[in-house]
């Protein structure tokens, strides 16, 4: 069973080298189409293995990949972008997917390096090479509108998922955003988009967190309510119109609607790792309203649902230490610490409850190592926990 990679670039010399690197072992052709790069990406690509084509770019992200497509000569596809890499542990399994006859699509679960909110996402980026398999939409172009018509003709298909973190994504974090422009480009290209297709609900989801993310929040939430009135039975994007808002009923500090919103988020039917965002979203939200219990709940279930969500561990610590259950607490934390040697906010907070137990040494290893990381990503709190502790003549 052939597998190629299919790829559209443009100035990627910086992140294209680690994305064909994670795959050019695992697939059998690698297909980039270049949209006009003026860095060495054409290059880069040809000297890691990959065949360069090239395609003007036309504002339509739909309209490249589908281009894309054409150079592809492998039974299957993995699309991916230059931000993106393939996890080793997930190769396995996907070897073994695409070689059974049933599938036509197999949804890929993403992990959102760095990014605030939803940290996991579900992609259509593993499919059949199928002659009636497109993209569509200029922005977020997806493959599933044209799935779904040839499930309808061909009713002996199956769509799957595998299990686990496929795919490692760094184009959420702030920085690669404002370095890109996404925010504005996104914007247009879906703003054009929803111009003639205004009950589009998944178009509703992605623009409408788009403007709460900007601040155009009662814009925002006017596409997000359209598009729950206007969605079917497609529980993801359901699941993305709630999340989406309660973050902007938090956004505008009304702590009972947003609540609302989470709780109708997490209880749809999809893949469990997707709900990470709305059960941490919805902790924070009962731990300021006074419900500790129920916040505890809320992290604990991220932590059922992985084991190794970082915020998760530190959350519950947080409710643990304002519970009194100072063991249960730094067990948390210790963990948080395990996963991320670098969280100083843990070691500041390990300390205060070693602190309160009396354990005065090893409460000052921990505000030492926090200060210590402080220095580095926040010297003002550095500065002002060293003062801290001086005054309670600890240093």
């Amino acid at each position: 069973m052939k597998l190629s990679l299919c790829m559209i670039v443009k100035n990627e010399a910086a992140t294209l080298p680690k994305c064909l690197s994670s795959v050019r072992k695992v697939v059998n052709e690698m297909v980039v189409l270049d949209t006009g790069s003026i860095d060495r990406t054409p290059n880069i690509a040809q000297q890691l293995g990959a065949k360069v084509h090239h395609f003007k770019w036309s504002n339509d992200f739909s309209a490249a990949r589908n281009a894309a497509l054409k150079y592809v000569t492998g039974d299957w596809i993995l699309v991916l972008d230059a931000d993106e890499t393939l996890t080793p542990a997930i190769v396995p399994q996907m070897r073994e997917a695409i070689a059974r006859d049933e599938y036509l699509l197999i949804n890929l679960v993403r992990h959102e390096v760095g990014a605030e909110q939803s940290p996991y996402s579900l992609v259509s980026r593993l499919f059949r090479n199928h002659p009636d398999i497109r993209f569509d939409r200029p922005y977020h172009a997806l493959v599933d509108d044209s799935v779904s018509a040839i499930l309808t003709k061909e009713p002996h298909w199956q769509v799957g998922y595998l299990p686990g973190v496929a795919l490692l994504h760094v184009g959420y974090q702030k920085s690669a955003i404002a370095q890109n422009n996404k925010y504005a480009k996104a914007a247009t290209a879906m703003e054009g988009f929803l111009a003639t297709h205004p009950d589009d609900p998944y178009v509703c989801s992605k623009l409408g967190a788009l403007y709460v993310e900007t601040g155009k929040i009662t814009q925002g939430m006017e596409l997000l309510r359209h598009g729950i009135t206007a969605v079917e039975e497609n529980y993801d994007i359901l699941y993305e119109l709630h999340y989406h808002l309660g973050i902007a009923y938090s956004r505008l500090q009304k702590s009972p609607q947003a609540i609302s919103h989470y709780q109708a988020a997490i209880k749809l039917p999809i893949y469990p790792m997707l709900k990470l965002g709305a059960y941490n979203n919805l902790g924070n939200l009962l731990k300021a309203a006074g419900d500790l219990n129920g916040a505890k709940t809320a992290y604990a279930t991220t932590l059922k649902i992985d084991p190794t969500f970082v915020v998760g561990h530190y959350n519950l610590a947080m409710i643990f230490k304002a519970l009194g259950l100072f063991t249960d607490a730094i067990a948390c934390y210790q963990n948080a610490i395990g996963l991320n040697p670098n969280y100083a906010e843990a070691y500041q907070n390990l300390g205060v409850v070693l602190l309160k137990i009396g354990n005065h040494q090893d409460s000052l290893t921990a505000f030492r190592k926090a200060i210590a990381l402080h220095e580095r990503y926040n010297p003002e709190e550095a500065n002002r926990l060293r003062q801290g502790l001086r005054e309670m003549e600890l240093m």
